[in-house]
């Protein structure tokens, strides 16, 4: 029962979010929300309603040294598996190959974690048995260097150099990938090899791709490549990840260095001498999400991941960058003179990681490491990027509010933060820690490459301050191109990748910069016309057929203020006085990660 519990901790955010529901963006609340509604289940699946307390805690104390003495890995991987079948995680056929995928590392996790009878009881049986508290409080230590006065950027002279930045997020090739196959099947990826037909009044998948839960093929993602001369030329590109496709129920090591050689190989192929500078998402590793903490070694440690990072993109990256990359996942160079980039393994900072179980505390040292490599360059001057992943707040608790220290401390140093995850084209703003009302920094969210789920495909291009002395290398507008399916899957058609929209004309703003986000979701509250540009926009072009009335549009402009994971606070000013309770009742975001 170990085992089977661990995997409902890693499971249902990896499996469920195939169900093809509508993409209404709600505010993350981490695993409590998830466990309110599944652990009655749990209890009449398995008969806890008649658990007592301390038969709970002399339960769990010995599954704790039965694993410990002698796992058998087996035996609890069968009782995951009635689990997830019982709960209908996900159809038989998934539950039985994920478990077996996941299982070696969940035992391997379970006998390592801080996860003791009393916090397994108290969460099964309430506060009264015992305290959940596996993701508990912690900090980072900033520099005693006193923090300069906020300095916003000035806006640059007419005619300075400006940089174009191209995007990438969120690849999902998926070599499976086969057309005219049944894109609504009941696994939680279709459109391949295995999905069958569709029923004969149903279209099958198309050729480019298909608005449903399916991922890309490769000639897609080499038309989008191709295509890209109208956005260009680009003067380098972030690459943040998520690059093999969600058949997370059967990925081996081998599938998943496949995909990052092919599409490393293809990027090289179509961008040729163009700097690019990748992070690492959570698709990357097997199982889904599964990134140990460094003094985790053996097989079960990333190394055989980072190591092949290390050497495909041997030469994007200097040594230094690739020694930290081995190490962890992360890396920090200098592109230009006066900019640093610093690209972050938000990994460690996931809800669905499940080897934070063990321990959770500034995982790898990343964030204490971040704080160093943020202060030299105030000491000297330069401005950073950040790049990565998961959004921060969609982060663990801690982790989100110490990066947000971080940022609100070094808002002068910090130029643009810009990660992908979500699938859908979105912002995070950032505020100052003692009033949260003035705006210091933004996190911008840009749209994937992928379908999944029910999306165009796309990708962005950032404007940003360029390359001479005293630049700001602040975003200073950003452009999203897609390809419109229904018009390329047409008989006779070929792909048109081509802009959707650009940011500042769009919105009406006077510039990129934190405020200028932040207002914009103040005016949308209020007309509701802006809003369903933003809500069509956000679905790169193709929203859902159901409209988003005022609780899904309160709970779309919270997400973007919400660059702290569980801080409703944030969002007080979009409600009535006295309604601040109402985002508590809110229900979690739904993810396509």
């Amino acid at each position: 029962m170990g085992l089977g519990l661990v995997l409902v901790l890693a499971l249902p955010d990896s499996l469920v979010l195939w169900t093809p529901a509508v993409a209404h963006p709600l505010p993350a609340h981490g695993h409590s929300a998830w466990f309110n509604r599944v652990v009655p289940q749990l209890k009449v699946a398995f008969g806890w309603w008649n658990l007592t307390c301390p038969a709970c805690k002399v339960l769990f104390t010995t599954i704790n040294f039965g694993l410990k003495k002698e796992p058998n890995v087996a035996r609890v991987g069968s009782v995951a598996i009635k689990l997830c079948e019982l709960l209908k995680i996900a159809p038989p056929a998934v539950c039985q190959s994920a478990v077996r995928l996941f299982e070696d590392d969940m035992v391997e996790v379970w006998t390592h974690s801080v996860l003791s009878p009393s916090e397994v009881c108290g969460l099964l049986l309430g506060p009264n048995c015992g305290h959940w508290d596996i993701f508990s409080s912690w900090n980072i230590s900033l520099p005693a260097v006193p923090k300069p006065p906020p300095k916003p950027p000035s806006p640059p002279a007419p005619g300075a150099p400006v940089s174009r930045v191209l995007f990438l997020t969120d690849l999902h090739w998926d070599h499976d990938y086969q057309e005219g196959t049944d894109p609504n099947c009941a696994d939680p990826l279709c459109c391949r090899r295995g999905s069958g037909p569709p029923p004969t009044s149903q279209p099958g998948a198309g050729y480019w791709g298909e608005y449903s839960k399916c991922d890309l093929p490769l000639r897609t993602l080499e038309s989008m490549l191709r295509g890209l001369g109208p956005a260009g030329p680009f003067d380098m590109v972030y690459w943040t990840g998520d690059i093999p496709a969600h058949d997370i129920w059967h990925q081996s090591r081998q599938d998943q260095l496949r995909a990052l050689n092919t599409i490393t190989a293809l990027v090289k192929k179509f961008l040729g001498p163009v700097p690019v500078y990748p992070a690492v998402g959570n698709h990357e590793s097997t199982p889904v999400n599964g990134f140990p903490p460094p003094f985790i070694e053996g097989n079960h440690s990333s190394r055989w991941l980072y190591e092949a990072m290390a050497q495909a993109w041997e030469s994007w990256l200097p040594p230094e960058a690739l020694r930290t990359l081995r190490i962890g996942g992360f890396y920090a160079l200098s592109p230009r003179p006066g900019l640093r980039l610093i690209s972050l393994n938000m990994n460690f900072c996931s809800r669905e990681n499940f080897w934070l179980l063990i321990n959770s505390t500034d995982p790898a040292g990343q964030l204490q490491w971040l704080v160093g490599e943020l202060q030299a360059a105030e000491d000297r001057g330069d401005k950073v990027h950040i790049i990565g992943h998961i959004p921060p707040g969609h982060c663990l608790k801690s982790w989100s509010w110490n990066y947000y220290r971080i940022v609100a401390r070094y808002e002068n140093t910090l130029a643009g933060q810009f990660f992908g995850h979500t699938h859908v084209d979105e912002f995070e703003v950032f505020y100052d820690e003692e009033t949260l009302s003035r705006p210091l920094g933004v996190a911008f969210v840009a749209p994937s490459a992928t379908t999944y789920i029910s999306l165009n495909p796309g990708y962005r291009v950032y404007e940003i301050d360029g390359n001479y002395p005293k630049s700001s290398h602040v975003v200073l507008d950003h452009e999203t191109y897609i390809l419109n399916l229904t018009e390329a899957n047409a008989p006779g058609a070929t792909p048109r990748w081509q802009r959707l929209y650009r940011a500042r004309e769009t919105y009406g703003l006077p510039n990129a910069l934190p405020a200028a986000w932040h207002d914009l979701v103040y005016r949308m509250r209020n007309d509701t016309g802006l809003f369903r540009t933003f809500w069509f926009l956000y679905h790169k072009g193709h929203p859902p057929t159901e409209p988003c009335g005022a609780p899904c549009r309160l709970a779309t402009l919270c997400a973007q203020l919400s660059a702290r994971s569980d801080s409703p606070a944030l969002c007080r000013h979009l409600l009535p006085e006295g309604r601040l309770a109402d985002l508590q009742s809110l229900k979690p975001r739904p993810l396509f990660c």
